[in-house]
Formats: C-alpha cells, sequence, structure tokens
C-alpha cells in the first residue's frame, strides 16, 4: 500500500500494550490521524483495561477523538490479519511474537514508557502523557516516512 505521498506502508498494522488502555490506543490514534485512509490500524492489549482519561485529554489536543475506543486484548481479536504488529511493552512483544508463529506478520518492539507511573499534580502527569504522545508521534512519522503537505 501507498501512503499520500508514495510512503511504503504495510495494509494492515497492530499496536499492543499491556492493557488497550494508554499507549496502544494512543499509538492506532496517531496512525489513523496519519495514514487512516490507507492503512487498517488497531489495537490490543495483553488483557483489557479502562481507557485512561488522561489518554482522551492529551488526544483531543490533535483532534483525535478516542472516547469510542473499547480496550480489548489479543484473545478478543476478531481477524489476524495483520502485516506488522508493533508492541510497545515487554508482555505485548512476547504475545505478538507468540500470535505470529500461527500467522505471516513482522514484529517490531518499540519500547514505551508507561506515563501511569508518574505521580504528581494534574499538569505534571498530563506531561507525561503528552510526552510519551509525541514520542509515538515522531517514532511513527519516522518509521513510514511521513512527509507534512506543504502549508500543513
Amino acid at each position: 500500500m501507498r501512503g499520500p505521498h508514495g510512503e511504503d506502508l504495510p495494509d494492515a498494522i497492530l499496536f499492543a500494550c499491556g492493557q488497550n488502555a494508554v499507549r496502544s490506543p494512543m499509538a492506532a490514534g496517531i496512525m489513523k490521524l496519519l495514514y487512516g485512509k490507507y492503512v487498517y490500524v488497531d489495537s490490543v492489549g495483553v488483557r483489557a483495561g479502562d481507557l485512561d482519561p488522561f489518554v482522551i485529554s492529551v488526544m483531543d489536543e490533535l483532534g483525535v477523538d478516542v472516547t469510542k475506543h473499547k480496550p480489548r486484548s489479543f484473545d478478543e481479536l476478531e481477524d489476524t490479519s495483520f502485516d506488522l504488529i508493533i508492541s510497545l511493552t515487554p508482555e505485548a512483544q512476547h504475545k505478538a511474537v507468540d500470535l505470529t508463529r500461527a500467522m505471516a506478520a513482522d514484529v517490531e518492539y518499540w519500547p514505551t514508557h508507561d506515563p501511569t507511573l508518574v505521580e504528581g499534580a494534574r499538569e505534571t502527569r498530563l506531561a507525561a502523557y503528552r510526552e510519551v504522545r509525541d514520542t509515538l508521534m515522531d517514532r511513527i512519522k519516522e518509521r513510514f516516512g511521513w512527509q507534512a503537505t506543504p502549508g500543513g
């Protein structure tokens, strides 16, 4: 699949983390923002958690609405025909490798800090979530060769 500027993209990508509540929904939301017209994007966790309200806040700053996201586990995947699985935590990496024993997909491991470990005032915690969001944005742009459109 080719992206808007000729980028070489997988047809379907899965982002995975621990609970599908923070990092993988952020990554999926960013991927959809940048390439949603070109790539099927989904996300899962090793376990299904509860969507974190700070994720809703920091993604809203990008104009990405994740309020309808329902965290799911690998076991709840209805379709496993992904070309690329990007795992963001060690346990998700192990699960992704296990999953690919029965399917043909590339797996990449992008170790990503857990912003839920940061304590303190609301702004301090939001800053940690923004840092993870922005790191994922940069990594996705770099990995898939994002080119901003002139004036955009």
